[in-house]
């Protein structure tokens, strides 16, 4: 499989996640480990192209996979303009959650340049953030498109 661009090969157990396969083995440990039951969105991952819950999601099923994690979103030490409008509009708190709506996020904007607010929150949708922060997230939302269409 290739993870953000770097081509990786390992034997696993056929019952490990992908998520355990990335933290574990990769040391990728951006994604997170919530819920373990594809329900919170913290393990969300982008397989292929499509956002995929890791937790419920077998290391073996991504065998060829173009896989990219919320560690592929930067470029070096700069931030992609998504990570910088959840710094800047304080779309964070604990950040357990944060990963995951990166990446959902990165899908969404991937397909559209111009998503609708009942598309942010259909995408946002997915995810569960303990501290409650939704406003702030759908206002990152909202600046990180300004930031990738005057990019």
């Amino acid at each position: 499989m290739t993870v953000n661009g770097e081509r990786h090969e390992a034997d696993v157990e056929p019952r490990t996640t992908l998520v355990d396969f990335l933290r574990g083995t990769l040391g990728l440990t951006g994604t997170h480990v919530g819920c373990e039951h594809g329900v919170c969105g913290a393990c969300t991952v982008l397989w292929n192209g499509k956002a995929v819950r890791s937790c419920i999601m077998l290391a073996v099923q991504a065998d060829g996979a173009e896989l990219k994690t919320v560690e592929g979103l930067a470029d070096g030490p700069t931030l992609h303009p998504i990570q910088r409008a959840f710094l800047e509009k304080h779309g964070l708190q604990c950040g357990f959650c944060t990963p995951g709506f990166m990446i959902s996020v990165y899908e969404l904007l991937s397909r559209t340049s111009t998503p609708t607010d009942e598309e942010i929150t259909d995408t946002l949708g997915g995810h569960i953030c303990r501290c409650t922060g939704y406003q702030s997230i759908v206002e990152a939302v909202h600046v990180a498109v300004e930031k990738m269409r005057t990019k």
